[in-house]
């Protein structure tokens, strides 16, 4: 069929046609939302989920459902080569100088753009003309002892009290969490601790690996109180058949219900899978009727594409010890499993090859979802494993 016309959108992060079965988070959002837009507390949400299953997609949505509601927002990417700091101000900065031109937030916008001076020269970092040629200097006593705990917290109560002024309202969305260091992760969650006591108008909706739960209590006891940690994994199976079936009929095609179990089956409702084998099954049939004949071919091109460029820039991030200990997991089976077991598998000591699973930890290759434990945080990635290193 017309490859022009093809609905599907397999790819990091591309918007599906149908953004089916999560109705609840959107709904959790936009009341957390609107709450904050009507000067009432909210508990923030940080999804989380393996890889594919569709946050970084929420999160968009999200971002486009503060804008509606005239939130300044601010979409950043956790990154384990680049400090938090440094991907905040650059947005922090904008959005006081907006507030500056409020005149009711035009001291408490000045003061903060002060202190965010303060935080620069506390952290010697630099920023060019952070000022436009303003000649903004620090706020002595704000922001400026070298606890960056503390530093970053003031900071950020200066920034929403410019908002609470202005009667505008800010919307923190960061992605990949996980990356963030123990630090960082610790001080933002203290900075929103305090925002929410004093009743700022601030919320942070972020997303994650699984392993972010865990890490967030071990910052803080009290973030499970602070968020909500909604979980997204693989599509209930009416949602998974709504994904595959409406963006097709929208265009005049449909789907035998062989072809559709099939896909199901081959992708295990994930929904980066479904866009991936539904784009490809698009492309091999002739319509007007998919049928299981064209999804078999079209798995051959899938497991192509996903090799090529989802899987293999994962794999290649790692190195060989780490990809021989992915390998030893993915002998195993689809996990999650012991990492006794793994080690065995290697012939080694459980104690000698934890190193190497801290760094996959780290690198967010695997995650552990209970003590001991080891799985993969791509599903199918036990498949690709046993593919891409037959032995």
């Amino acid at each position: 069929m017309d490859p022009v016309r093809n609905p599907y959108v397999p790819g990091a992060g591309n918007p599906p046609p149908e953004l089916a079965g999560r109705s609840a988070v959107l709904s959790d959002a936009t009341v957390a939302l609107e709450r904050i837009k009507a000067g009432r507390a909210a508990q923030g949400l940080i999804l989380t989920g393996l890889r594919g299953v569709g946050k970084t997609v929420l999160l968009v949505r999200i971002q486009e459902l503060s804008k509606g509601l005239a939130f300044h927002e601010i979409m950043i990417e956790a990154n384990e080569n680049k400090p938090l700091v440094q991907l905040l101000i650059p947005q922090l900065k904008k959005i006081l100088f907006s507030l500056n031109l409020v005149e009711s937030a035009k001291d408490t916008a000045k003061r903060g753009l002060r202190v965010v001076r303060s935080l620069i020269g506390s952290l010697k970092l630099t920023y060019g003309d952070f000022d436009y040629g303003l000649n903004i200097t620090p706020e002595r006593g704000v922001a400026d002892s070298g606890d960056f705990e503390s530093d970053f917290s003031e900071t950020l109560i200066a920034i929403g009290e410019a908002a609470k002024d202005a009667k505008a309202q800010i919307c923190i969305l960061l992605d990949e969490m996980q990356y963030l260091r123990y630090s960082e992760l610790e001080a933002l969650i203290t900075a929103m601790h305090k925002i929410n006591q004093r009743g700022l108008p601030v919320l942070l909706i972020g997303a994650g690996l699984p392993q972010i739960i865990a890490l967030s209590g071990e910052a803080k006891s009290y973030s499970e109180r602070l968020f909500k940690y909604p979980s997204i994994g693989a599509l209930a199976h009416d949602d998974a058949i709504s994904a595959i079936a409406s963006p097709a009929k929208s265009e005049g095609i449909d789907y035998s219900s062989q072809a559709i179990d099939k896909i199901l089956q081959l992708t295990e409702s994930y929904p980066y899978f479904l866009q991936q084998w539904a784009h490809d099954s698009w492309n091999i049939a002739s319509g007007p009727t998919i049928e299981v004949d064209d999804i078999d071919k079209a798995t051959n091109i899938a497991l192509k594409s996903l090799d090529e460029s989802f899987f293999k820039m994962r794999f290649d991030r790692c190195t060989p010890s780490e990809r021989r200990y992915m390998r030893a997991l993915a002998e195993l089976g689809p996990g999650p499993h012991r990492s006794g077991d793994i080690a065995d598998a290697l012939e080694l000591k459980t104690t000698s090859v934890a190193p190497v699973r801290s760094k996959l930890i780290t690198k967010g290759m695997i995650y552990s979802p209970a003590h001991g434990d080891a799985a993969f945080t791509v599903p199918m990635f036990d498949a690709y494993m046993r593919r891409v290193m037959p032995k």
